[in-house]
């Protein structure tokens, strides 16, 4: 089974791969007639990436028969990556048990890893009822988590009637932000029920510190004590999502 696409953004496709990476270090992509395909569980089983890019997102999309694995080493594909620069398409073909991965600019550059038999079982999406909503600007999620990391490894969010509270603290001191759509800093709050949840911080700043580049708005789901999932709308319709599994208070 072969196949073949072409994405119009190395720099964007550069900044999806390394938000995937931060997370897990072996897993399929699946290249469906609708679009290409991802989830997986980071080594620890806390976290859960589910990536959707529809086959409109990229100028050239073709594949042979309804499904094809392509499994990848994500150490080695973000080193290639890297490789891109920001005037430049990115094209992925499989031939002979390969992945090649090239770079169109100025010049063609071609690279190749061996496709990976990544044995994983298949994971449904979790059935988790949230009762909070909150959007805003992705950097400004990102700013407020590196906040947090100067006191503490965990993160509390506090969704109250008009107000988002994120906290961090420690016997190294305290950290609290607080987002409102009347100070402008939600682009989008609802909240059927007051909830209380608790992260792990370092999960949280290793996604948002690269996903926040593939998307400006990030939508935080969650309620207490429940699984947080977090949201980044991406080209042509298509979602990367991180579900992130809570930490309960001692």
């Amino acid at each position: 089974m072969k196949i073949r696409f072409l994405f119009p953004d190395a720099k964007e496709w550069r900044y999806l791969i390394e938000s995937l990476s931060a997370l897990i270090d072996e897993a399929n992509f699946i290249a469906t007639n609708d679009g290409l395909m991802l989830r997986a569980l980071d080594p620890s089983r806390i976290a859960m990436v589910d990536l959707f890019i529809p086959k409109d997102a990229f100028e050239e999309y073709e594949i042979e028969g309804d499904s094809v694995r392509i499994g990848v080493n994500f150490d080695d594909l973000t080193k290639i990556i890297r490789r891109s620069k920001s005037d430049e398409r990115v094209v992925f073909e499989t031939t002979d048990g390969r992945l090649k991965i090239s770079f169109v600019g100025r010049a063609e550059r071609s690279f190749s890893l061996p496709l990976l038999d990544v044995v994983g079982e298949e994971l449904p999406s979790p059935k988790v009822t949230f009762n909070v909503l909150a959007k805003m600007l992705s950097d400004a999620l990102r700013d407020v988590l590196k906040d947090a990391e100067l006191v503490s490894d965990t993160i509390k969010f506090i969704a109250e009637e008009d107000v988002f509270i994120v906290q961090a603290k420690s016997d190294k001191g305290e950290v609290e932000a607080k987002f409102s759509l009347e100070a402008g800093s939600l682009l989008e709050y609802d909240v059927k029920e007051s909830s209380t949840a608790l992260y792990g911080l370092s999960y949280l700043t290793d996604i948002v510190g690269k996903a926040y580049r593939v998307s400006d708005i990030a939508a935080l789901e969650f309620s207490t004590n429940k699984p947080l999932l977090l949201t980044f709308e991406i080209a042509a319709g298509g979602t990367l999502r991180y579900y992130l599994a809570p930490r309960m208070e001692a």
